[in-house]
């Protein structure tokens, strides 16, 4: 829209005074369900927001943060962090990542448009590699699409294709990437039934092989860029079926933490290095792990690591990975247009912000919130201030994570009275959440509780206002369930422990 056609104008709050200050606190992985040893949020002391829900019952709500209620496909679509912070900062519903491929593919608009032609051009004498996270979590990927993608490359002439799969086990049940490696290798024997050279070339677990995100640990990418472009794993397998199984077992791995592995021929060759003249596609639809591999993929000029060889590629994302640094170039499905954002409209109403998190949410109280925006709007209105987060461990080694100093930070915000509204990610109850470690995660969902406490004390300080969310469910509920809500037991009548985002 061009901005001559709307005015930046905010109205005045009917009944909240002006000149307040606002403190926004977002809770990742805050959810709501009922009580039981499961809820961490409920077994855990959490004086400063029981106070919220008991003191002030009429201003407490429960907000859905999953499905259609914030841009996703249909109502099974649990909510993530990214989505839930371009909801909140733009302070509206966008069709999001997976709804715009799901059209994009339906349509088959996907197969028409420039970042697929430009792939396209590799298919005649090189190989097509597709890099992503297997799975149907519906956060990061989705399998059906992944097979849809399959479909329509070789109906456009893709003749050699290459998959390197990631394991889930965080999105979804640990153990379940078995079901959808199986489910991969069938479609792939049809496209091979057609004439196509299909098959699984490389694999690893989504937190040790690819997918790392804010630069947190580079070694995780190295690892994938070792199996997918040199061939080389510390395992070696015949097929992805005996792959994954095998390392669940011997390496007592789960799926998340799988170690990177290799698919050799008779001969112990690699089947499918990624080589000059052949197209990449990441087809994860979430940005925030896939800008580091679409770094080291499209970089020239590389420093993190020593890539021993650069193939030249064409490269595509599924989508845009970051809007600032035009990053990846080509993409197969543009990226929803979110424009106007609260952020903005801030900057242009004279109104000061401050963001805080540490590093695995920083992005999300800055990047997502300004609609998928890196930088400032105006430096002079806004300060961002990003705590690095322990690297090189699990978060439940530390799971009081970088939660007191977040609040510090806050709170000195708050306190200068430099800014009208200060915003932070509090990311304990997700973070530590998603290891399955509940004894731990009552710990977390404590720090977390402490923080807010820290910068509601600020707030009534200066007389302000505060406003606590969440962007979506986690440490509420730790178990799978059956339809009638009991825990579901696995083999050995253990239950199974839930790592994934909630509805």
């Amino acid at each position: 829209m061009d901005s001559s056609e709307f005015s930046w104008k905010l109205k005045d709050h009917p009944k909240l005074p002006k000149g307040k200050t606002v403190g926004l606190i977002v809770l990742d992985g805050w959810g709501e369900a009922n009580p039981d040893q499961y809820n961490c949020i409920h077994v855990a002391q959490t004086p400063a927001m029981d106070s919220l829900k008991q003191g002030a019952p009429d201003r407490w709500r429960l907000v859905r943060a999953h499905g259609k209620a914030v841009g996703l496909p249909t109502e099974d679509d649990m909510g993530n962090s990214e989505v839930g912070h371009n909801a909140l900062g733009a302070g509206r519903i966008y069709v999001q990542g997976a709804k715009l491929v799901d059209l994009a593919l339906a349509s088959g608009k996907i197969f028409e448009g420039e970042g697929f032609k430009y792939i396209k051009e590799s298919f005649k004498t090189g190989t097509l590699h597709l890099i992503g996270l297997l799975s149907d979590g519906g956060v990061h990927s989705r399998i059906d699409q992944l097979l849809l993608l399959l479909k329509g490359a070789s109906e456009h002439g893709a003749k050699r294709i290459r998959v390197h799969i990631l394991t889930d086990g965080r999105d979804v049940l640990d153990g379940s990437s078995i079901g959808f490696v199986e489910t991969l290798e069938e479609e792939l024997a049809h496209l091979h039934e057609k004439g196509v050279d299909a098959q699984v070339a490389s694999g690893g677990g989504r937190m040790y092989v690819t997918m790392d995100r804010y630069e947190n640990d580079w070694d995780v990418v190295k690892r994938g860029w070792y199996a997918q472009v040199l061939g080389e794993a510390p395992y070696k397998f015949k097929n992805a079926i005996e792959a994954v199984k095998k390392l669940r077992e011997e390496t007592n791995a789960n799926d998340q933490y799988l170690p990177p592995f290799v698919i050799v021929d008779e001969n112990g060759k690699h089947v499918g290095p990624i080589e000059d003249g052949d197209a990449v596609v990441t087809f994860n639809f979430r940005a925030d792990r896939m800008v580091m591999i679409a770094k080291v993929l499209e970089y020239e000029d590389f420093d993190k690591f020593d890539r021993v060889r650069f193939p030249k590629i064409r490269y595509a994302g599924m989508l845009q990975y970051d809007g600032e640094l035009k990053l990846p170039s080509h993409y197969l499905v543009s990226p929803p247009d979110i424009e106007r954002t609260s952020g903005e409209y801030l900057v242009h109403n004279g109104v000061r912000t401050f963001a805080c998190s540490e590093t695995v949410k920083f992005g999300h109280v800055t990047f997502f919130w300004n609609g998928n925006r890196s930088g400032y709007f105006n430096p002079e209105m806004e300060e961002y201030v990003e705590i690095p987060s322990d690297s090189g461990i699990t978060f439940n080694v530390k799971p009081k994570m970088k939660a007191l100093e977040i609040a510090e930070k806050a709170r000195d915000a708050i306190l200068s009275g430099k800014f009208h509204q200060v915003r932070v990610n509090l990311p304990n109850s997700d973070m530590v959440g998603h290891t399955g470690d509940i004894e731990v995660t009552i710990v977390a969902c404590k720090a977390a509780d402490d923080g807010v406490k820290m910068i509601l004390e600020a707030i009534e300080q200066v007389g302000g206002i505060y406003v606590v969310t969440a962007d979506h469910g986690n440490a509420e509920d730790m178990v799978k369930r059956d339809k009638s809500g009991k825990p579901l037991l696995d083999k050995n009548g253990n239950i199974q422990i839930l790592t994934s985002h909630t509805l």
